[in-house]
């Protein structure tokens, strides 16, 4: 017999403004869901995140980076909302009741995701992504969006871990290229490939060697730049520095590392990459506002 959780219904929903968990300036977004009716965009935008569309009927036009591509409904498409995009076509009769949903996944945590291969890849790429029919429906995300409204921290880690899975599972099963990434564009007189193809292969290496030790001088030596140039390109393109953007990763893995294990605070920092226990110690409070094991004590 089913029996439903009442501990979460005298708990108001959370408010959270539209647009408030992202910033154009953030390498980085904070997680959010929204439901609503489709719109054109007057200008284009970016930011930090993965992006998943869902139409419930139609199709829609977007444009990235001066690249046109139709999404179609009942499909979640997903990505990389870092590329410049904007929707410039719409249902003609999206007042009648159509509706669409967006879940925007922070991009180092995607980053992050085991196990996604070719998919990670395309999507960092510039590529646009659409997964099977059976991926996920729109009484799915109906229920992941009551997780995401209902203010309950486990049901929200819990459509995070979903959303997870569902990635996990179209990595194996396939998935449709509605948009192919820059990295493989047959355009070789298109100079926009260049800039996005380098920053991938950073964040390829980093990622790879997250574990290690590692300067700029050998990032810069994986990609072939200058180092100088290396800090220059990523900084442009990510809106961040490489080096929060490898103490961002190196924290996450930290986290990841002190929940799932018994290593000591000491073993987790060096695990994570970080060459100085201190460095660690004074990154970790500033990124969590508590050192490493108030944090696991107060979680667990």
């Amino acid at each position: 017999m089913y029996h439903e959780d009442t501990r979460t219904k005298s708990r108001a929903p959370v408010t959270r403004p539209d647009r408030s968990f992202y910033s154009s300036m953030s390498a980085f977004g904070r997680f959010g869901m929204r439901w609503f009716t489709p719109q054109l965009m007057t200008a284009p935008h970016s930011h930090g995140h993965i992006e998943f569309n869902w139409l419930t009927e139609g199709s829609m036009t977007y444009v990235f980076d001066g690249r046109q591509v139709h999404t179609p409904s009942n499909k979640l498409v997903l990505f990389w909302a870092g590329v410049s995009h904007q929707a410039v076509g719409i249902p003609s009769d999206a007042s009648t009741g159509i509706r669409q949903c967006n879940i925007y996944f922070p991009l180092d945590s995607f980053l992050y995701l085991p196990k996604l291969g070719q998919m990670t890849e395309c999507v960092m790429g510039g590529g646009v992504v659409a997964l099977s029919p059976d991926a996920v429906d729109a009484n799915t995300l109906q229920r992941w969006y009551r997780d995401y409204r209902s203010g309950d921290t486990d049901r929200a880690d819990l459509l995070k871990v979903e959303i997870g899975v569902m990635l996990r599972r179209a990595s194996m099963v396939g998935w449709e290229t509605l948009l192919p990434p820059w990295i493989v564009a047959r355009d070789t007189n298109s100079h926009r490939a260049t800039p996005l193809r380098h920053v991938v292969a950073m964040i390829r290496f980093i990622s790879e060697h997250i574990s290690e030790p590692f300067d700029i001088a050998e990032i810069g030596l994986a990609v072939d730049l200058h180092p100088n140039y290396v800090q220059t390109l990523f900084k442009r393109v990510m809106h961040i520095s490489i080096h929060r953007f490898v103490v961002r990763m190196r924290l996450i893995r930290a986290r990841e590392l002190l929940f799932s294990s018994n290593l000591s605070v000491e073993n987790i920092a060096f695990a994570a990459g970080f060459s100085s226990i201190s460095q660690f110690y004074e990154q970790f409070n500033r990124a969590y506002g508590l050192p490493p094991y108030r944090l696991k004590k107060e979680y667990l």
